[in-house]
């Protein structure tokens, strides 16, 4: 009974420190790189970074789509340069 109420005791006071912990995120690192957000600060910036990755994937796939058109289209491949056009159309905004 006494080390359950140790225990309990010590998940109490992690949980407690957790929760007092400053809002902050890794400002010294590219969102890329940010793995840890505490506090509302640390959540709105983590929303930013979201949407700046999801933002940067689409135009890499969408660069990645334009130079697999050029490279079709210089190789006269009519069924790549469709393949590719459709996916410069759904990427590139």
């Amino acid at each position: 009974m006494l080390s359950k109420s140790i225990v309990v005791s010590f998940i109490i006071l992690l949980v407690g420190c957790k929760v007092t912990q400053p809002s902050s995120y890794q400002k010294d690192r590219s969102p890329e790189d940010r793995n840890e957000y505490n506090g509302a600060e640390g959540m709105v910036q983590q929303q930013k970074d979201q949407s700046y990755l999801m933002n940067k994937e689409l135009f890499d796939k969408c660069e990645k789509a334009r130079i697999d058109l050029a490279i079709a289209k210089s190789k006269n491949n009519v069924e790549e340069i469709n393949e590719q056009s459709e996916l410069v159309n759904n990427t590139c905004l």
